[in-house]
């Protein structure tokens, strides 16, 4: 457990060992996920160095993928680090464009900023490593560029302030709960500014800091900052401020009771693009799909890990105050086919779903439920050998219920789990939009306002789905759609 715990949020570049069978057949690999982005083989972790320029998307996890639509992938190499310690580590880390060279390893290149993790001493320490093609990347011989002498401080996200005219890192003191705030003029010598923290979920550590700006309502003329911290080696929390280069400040009145980015079981150390063309008009995140107690453990052969769909981040006004909204790219939409559509009224007890029966469990749902009559009702999804994970939801209490006690054929430790929250309907309906791909289900609600993301691990032959209701009156609308691979043209 110790180890788990050391390497949580961090490890990178872990060998695994992988079944001898030809790489295209991983792709439709048992529990291989179809437009989640997975690497051909080996295992991948957080999210690092996001980043959009010269119209690509570059993600790194110290291997490197590209993507032009978000939705479908080139994956360039599974290592792009060269020239390092042989007694060291690469952990989490960002990328940067030096479009100035400020650094002096030339006009707009790449450089990668990271943890470097001792194996031997277990220190952590930030440093860098430069690119001109983004690809293959060489160890800087100053190394380390911030030593503070720690072993829990770690995964930095470095940007650039245009205010300033300096270079602003977020990097987590873990398990002291706080994220340090450093400047730079060239990305080699690091002045600290602030500290943030502790604040909101204390309990365990901090790690993954991504700090970014977001419209509020709509209106880039009122933005807001935006400081996501993962937790626990389990969820992310987030916090709304304003930044000014320096220091990190809380909006008025906002709440002590942690704001959770995603409310289910596997959501960690997502990272949002930094647009180096400025031509996006949106902030898009993605993040890792797993849970520390169990990512080296689960059943998938091709190797460990996947990322989520790419979601759109934005600020929304409620009566309570701002909030943070999430929704799926729109890209995602050119991978539908077989659209089904149908109203309906709950029927009294469990009842198999016979207007939409996938053959494998890769689509989209989309329910819009009325909920002004008192009912609990809810889905079962994968169902089949006995198995399934139910949605359930009680319009009094507003408590949304995910039990995925039972939806596994696979032996996985600590898997077996529930999670709940409140959901709060809105104008008297309550939407559902669920992603179901192989292993995983992102349930998008209320508009993305509430968030939840749980992998599942589901025997092949589970594809059934069932509806359930303790009492009548309640209406729905249905939109369903099967969601083509990604992975076709490999």
């Amino acid at each position: 457990m110790k180890s788990i715990l050391f390497l949580a949020g961090c490890l990178l570049g872990i060998g695994l060992q992988l079944s001898a069978q030809p790489v295209d057949s991983l792709y439709k690999e048992k529990y291989r996920p179809q437009y989640h982005f997975s690497p051909k083989k080996g295992w991948i972790g957080d999210p690092c160095g996001f980043i959009h320029y010269q119209n690509k998307y570059h993600m790194y996890w110290w291997g490197k993928v590209e993507s032009r639509d978000l939705v479908h992938y080139q994956e360039v190499t599974p290592f792009t680090m060269t020239g390092e310690n042989i007694d060291m580590n690469y952990f989490t880390g960002s990328m940067v464009i030096d479009k100035h060279n400020t650094a002096g390893f030339g006009k707009d290149a790449y450089v990668a900023v990271y943890t470097i993790a001792e194996k031997v001493s277990k220190k952590q320490s930030q440093g860098i490593s430069f690119s001109h093609d983004g690809k293959s990347f060489q160890y800087y011989e100053d190394n380390p560029v911030l030593d503070i002498g720690s072993t829990e401080f770690r995964d930095p996200t470095v940007f650039y302030y245009e205010p300033t005219k300096r270079w602003v890192m977020v990097v987590a003191k873990a398990l002291e709960k706080k994220v340090q705030i450093y400047s730079s003029a060239d990305l080699k010598h690091w002045k600290w500014e602030s500290d943030f923290g502790p604040c909101g979920d204390q309990e365990k550590s901090w790690e993954c800091p991504d700090l970014f700006q977001l419209p509020v309502d709509g209106d880039w003329n009122n933005k807001k900052w935006v400081m996501v911290i993962s937790v626990n080696w389990a969820k992310e929390q987030y916090f709304i401020g304003d930044f000014d280069g320096k220091e990190f400040k809380l909006v008025e009145n906002h709440p002590q009771d942690p704001l959770y980015v995603d409310k289910g079981m596997d959501y960690y150390a997502s990272r949002t693009f930094r647009d180096y063309d400025s031509t996006l008009t949106t902030v898009t995140s993605m993040g890792w799909v797993a849970t520390w107690d169990y990512a080296q453990l689960v059943p998938s052969t091709y190797g460990k890990g996947f990322w989520s769909i790419p979601r759109n981040l934005s600020l929304k006004t409620y009566p309570e105050g701002l909030r943070l909204i999430q929704t799926p790219v729109s890209q995602l939409e050119a991978l539908r086919y077989n659209e089904i559509t149908c109203k309906r009224n709950l029927e009294v007890g469990v009842h198999k779903v016979d207007f939409f029966t996938p053959s494998e469990n890769s689509y989209e749902l989309d329910f819009k439920f009325d909920v002004e009559k008192s009912n609990v009702f809810g889905l079962n999804l994968c169902v089949g050998n006995g198995r399934k994970v139910t949605i359930s939801y009680d319009t009094d209490s507003y408590n949304l219920v995910i039990d995925r006690t039972n939806c596994t054929d696979a032996c996985i430790p600590k898997f077996s789990r529930m999670e709940h929250a409140k959901v709060v309907p809105s104008g008297g309906k309550l939407r559902l939009h669920f992603y179901i791909d192989r292993s995983s289900i992102e349930l998008f609600a209320n508009d993305g306002k509430d968030v939840f993301t749980f992998l599942t691990y589901p025997d092949d032959s589970q594809t059934g789905m069932e509806i359930f209701a303790l009492k009548e009156g309640t209406k729905y609308f249905f939109k369903g759609w099967m969601l083509k691979s990604v992975w076709t043209a490999e």
